[in-house]
């Protein structure tokens, strides 16, 4: 997951607790019990997955119905494992964790829990959200602008750990403010320093090669395609990805979800109104899987 560098990690063995000690407050739903996915769970006769419980508070973190169900069927314990973090981190492990299994949010729970921690970790970039509750890195900025949260600081922090500029035209301005100054330096530690991915800071460079400005010009009427234009022209002609075949799917998939904001537009007006939740379900998924994608991509660039 795109979260794998951020403190939420879990114990890995499992312990059986009583479940008279669990407590289920602080759920990021805001609904009461599903019925029927309690009376399917009570039903089972399949091995469930260890519930997660904040330790210091033994408050239930992912598993409420698996515990109302061990309560149905007169169980007096269950397997959990434990995870030791703060208040403020459970509640996001509570959010994530259901986007692996269980009983899905709803698109208002996942909206409100960006929101809730939107208020706690205001430095979180819209991407690393955005994998933690399942819904568009648009979404989460849209909350943030609604919170009045756009401002908390000129950079945000990514899965990795790393402080990156809110502005990707700061960020590129500074790498060439660094070259000027100190042109032995790697382009590694450029971007370290500038708050850039390591490939950003390789086309700075080869913008001041060429004499450009370090931030490529805004094509009129269309802020996307300013930036999936030219990316698109150069992986096109790259021989790395057009010679192996796993080059050449990722052209097909980036060429078919790279359209203008006009095309997604003109789309949005196909969707039959009685299917607009599932298509929204599968957009998100689909974002979701990209988000993941350029985090590992990015890793792997600066590794």
């Amino acid at each position: 997951m795109a979260h794998d560098r951020l403190p939420l990690s879990v114990d890995e063995r499992p312990v059986l607790v009583p479940i008279a000690s669990l407590s289920l407050a602080g759920s990021p739903r805001s609904r009461a019990e599903d019925a029927e996915h309690l009376r399917a769970l009570t039903a089972t006769t399949a091995k469930l997955p260890p519930i997660i419980v904040h330790r210091p508070t033994m408050r239930v973190i992912d598993g409420r119905h698996r515990v109302l169900a061990a309560r149905r069927r007169g169980e007096e314990h269950i397997e959990a494992r434990f995870f030791h973090g703060d208040d403020d981190h459970a509640f996001v492990l509570a959010v994530s964790a259901n986007l692996v299994h269980g009983l899905p949010l709803s698109f208002a729970e996942r909206r409100a829990a960006a929101a809730r921690i939107l208020g706690t970790h205001p430095r979180w970039s819209d991407r690393v959200i955005a994998s933690l509750t399942g819904i568009s890195a648009r979404t989460v900025a849209d909350v943030r602008g609604g919170l009045g949260a756009s401002g908390a600081g000129r950079a945000r922090v990514g899965s990795d750990g790393r402080s990156r500029p809110v502005d990707g035209a700061e960020g590129r301005r500074a790498a060439a403010e660094i070259m000027e100054r100190e042109p032995g330096l790697s382009l590694r530690q450029v971007a370290r320093r500038a708050g850039i991915s390591h490939e950003t800071a390789r086309d700075v460079r080869k913008r001041m090669l060429r004499r450009e400005s370090p931030v490529p010009e805004r094509l009129p009427g269309d802020p996307v395609a300013a930036v999936t234009r030219p990316a698109l022209r150069r992986l096109r002609s790259a021989p790395a990805l057009q010679e192996s075949e796993d080059g050449r799917a990722l052209l097909r998939l980036l060429l078919a979800h790279t359209g203008d904001a006009g095309q997604w537009h003109r789309l949005t007006g196909g969707v039959p109104p009685h299917r607009g939740g599932t298509v929204a379900e599968l957009a998100l998924e689909c974002a979701r899987l990209w988000a993941e994608f350029a985090d590992r991509v990015e890793r792997a660039d600066e590794d």
